[in-house]
């Protein structure tokens, strides 16, 4: 910015449920931040979402909000399919970005956008916000300081049952294979495989093994995977979205102790070594995407720099698309 005492004013395009609680209350509560404007296709949606949040602009078209000289940066809070033409019209108009996650529909999307925004030296940010939660902070320093000695194994087990919409299969994004090949893995496991590279560093190897067992929908609802860590450390995950119960379950296995928490909720996380088990607080804050946003406007003040920007949020895409078999 041209003079960083002004607010930042933003652009959102989209305005579902995550920009409902979990992202737009915090744009418009970071003080150098203004929510300038929201943009959505459908008629009415984003004058009365406007409306409601006291947003003094809405838009139906997202060229026209991207193009709008009033607007310095453009939030992207719609579906993965889109991100990456919407991301590169960002680009051209020379303006910061943020994009939900997943960054998009795949690894060669994720490298295009991240080579239009580093091209021009232009910020870009991807909504990993549980990189920024004191609770994942608090276990990343554990694992530097080394309280669990050298991590040997990290594994994740998720499961949930089908949903209402599921069972009536009712269309939605999260489970159509042109947009989410692997079903909702592609909207939660991204969280989870993000966190376990901001913990344990990059990975080098990843495969999959994929399928539908319900035939409730078009995209994948049962995923196994290994990872290998170029540190050297070994990973597991198992992802069932058509299960009993509800489980969250990570363990990072060390070879002083080890450490056990989910990746969602606010579940406190446990520490387990010689000396016995302590429990760390995993708070989460109302609108949780608050530090995550806050830790936007200190990195373009010259602060700290970003936890999620586009080469980590890239590579969790290639993760994704190793497990899923896409390369």
């Amino acid at each position: 910015m041209d003079n960083q005492s002004d607010s930042i004013r933003w652009g959102m395009i989209g305005c579902g449920s995550v920009c409902e609680k979990k992202s737009g209350p915090a744009y418009q509560q970071t003080t150098e931040f203004e929510l300038y404007g929201v943009c959505a296709r459908t008629p009415g949606k984003a004058l009365e979402f406007a409306s409601r949040h006291n947003i003094p602009h809405h838009y139906t078209c997202a060229q026209a909000m991207i193009d709008d000289p009033n607007i310095d940066a453009v939030y992207i809070a719609t579906p993965p399919d889109s991100h990456c033409d919407l991301a590169l019209k960002v680009a051209k108009a020379n303006k910061i970005c943020c994009i939900e996650k997943p960054m998009a529909l795949n690894f060669a999307e994720s490298k295009k956008i991240q080579n239009a925004f580093e091209s021009q030296d232009l910020a870009l940010f991807v909504a990993y916000y549980r990189r920024s939660l004191p609770g994942f902070i608090t276990l990343k320093n554990i694992i530097e300081r080394g309280l669990i000695g050298d991590v040997r194994h990290v594994s994740w087990q998720y499961s949930r049952f089908p949903s209402a919409k599921d069972l009536s299969q009712t269309p939605n994004w999260r489970t159509d294979k042109n947009v989410a090949l692997g079903g909702y893995f592609d909207d939660l496991a991204s969280h989870g495989l993000n966190i376990m590279t901001f913990l344990l560093g990059p990975v080098k190897q990843a495969q999959g093994i994929c399928n539908n067992q319900q035939g409730l929908y078009t995209a994948h609802d049962a995923i196994v995977a290994n990872l290998l860590f170029e540190s050297g450390v070994t990973g597991t995950g198992n992802w069932n979205f058509g299960g009993h119960i509800y489980q969250d379950k990570v363990q990072i296995l060390g070879s002083k102790g080890h450490l056990e928490f989910a990746i969602f909720g606010d579940n406190p996380a446990t520490i387990y070594t010689d000396k016995g088990c302590e429990t760390i607080a995993m708070p989460t804050p109302d609108p949780i995407q608050g530090p995550f946003v806050q830790a936007i406007a200190e990195h373009l003040k010259g602060g700290n720099s970003h936890p999620s920007q586009a080469a980590s949020a890239s590579h969790t895409n290639w993760i994704m698309d190793k497990i899923l078999g896409v390369l």
